[in-house]
C-alpha cells in the first residue's frame, strides 16, 4: 500500500481524469488540480498554442516543471495529462509523490467521449481512431508501470465511476490524517 498523501490520476484522454478527479477530491478532502490547465495558466497560452509555437517537446518540458512544483506539496488530487507518463522523471515523481490510479478506457469509448472535442493537438493529426490506438500502444504500459491501482471507467458515467473508485480507494489507500472523507452524493 502506497501511503502517499497525494492522489494522482493517469490515463488516456477521455478516460475521465478531470471529471472523476473533481468528485474524488471533494470526497477525500483534497485540492483538485488539472495539470494541463496549470500548464496553460503558467504559460498564459492554451496547449494547442504551446504545441504550435514550441512543439510537443516544449509542452513536455513545461509539463515536467509543473508536475514537479505541484507534487512538492501534499493533499492534492492531480489529474495528469495523457502524456505525462512519457518522461522517466515524471514517472518516478508520480510514483514517489502519490497514490496513482490508472483510469482505463477503450479506444471505442474514447472516440465516443471525444467526438466533439477539437481542442486536443494530438487528435488533429489525421485518423482519430488510429491516433488513439497508436497512443495506447505506447502509453498503456507506462500507465500500468506507475499505477498503484488500475480502474476501468468502462461505460460508467463520471458519477458512477467516481463512486466505484472511491469505494476501492477506501479499502486500498491510506489517506493523509488531515483529509476528511465525505460520502459521494447522488449528484456525484
Amino acid at each position: 500500500m502506497n501511503p502517499a498523501s497525494n492522489l494522482i490520476l493517469v490515463g488516456p484522454m477521455g478516460s475521465g481524469k478531470t471529471c472523476i478527479g473533481k468528485r474524488l477530491a471533494e470526497r477525500f478532502g483534497l485540492r483538485a488540480v488539472d495539470a494541463d490547465r496549470e500548464v496553460e495558466l503558467r504559460a498564459g497560452a492554451r496547449i494547442a498554442e504551446i504545441f504550435e509555437h514550441e512543439g510537443e517537446a516544449g509542452f513536455r518540458a513545461r509539463e515536467t516543471a509543473t508536475l514537479a512544483e505541484l507534487l512538492a506539496g501534499d493533499g492534492l488530487l492531480l489529474s495528469t495529462g495523457g502524456g505525462a507518463v512519457l518522461a522517466a522523471d515524471n514517472r518516478r515523481l508520480l510514483r514517489e509523490r502519490g497514490f496513482v490510479v490508472y483510469l482505463q478506457v477503450s479506444v471505442e469509448q474514447q472516440l465516443e467521449r471525444l467526438a466533439q472535442d477539437r481542442s486536443r493537438p494530438l487528435l488533429a493529426r489525421g485518423d482519430r481512431e488510429q491516433v488513439l490506438r497508436d497512443l495506447a500502444r505506447v502509453r498503456a504500459p507506462l500507465y500500468a508501470e506507475v499505477a498503484d491501482l488500475p480502474f476501468d471507467t468502462g461505460a460508467a458515467g463520471a458519477g458512477e465511476a467516481a463512486l466505484g473508485l472511491a469505494r476501492q480507494l477506501d479499502a486500498l489507500w491510506r489517506r493523509p490524517p488531515s483529509s476528511t472523507s465525505s460520502p459521494l452524493g447522488a449528484t456525484a
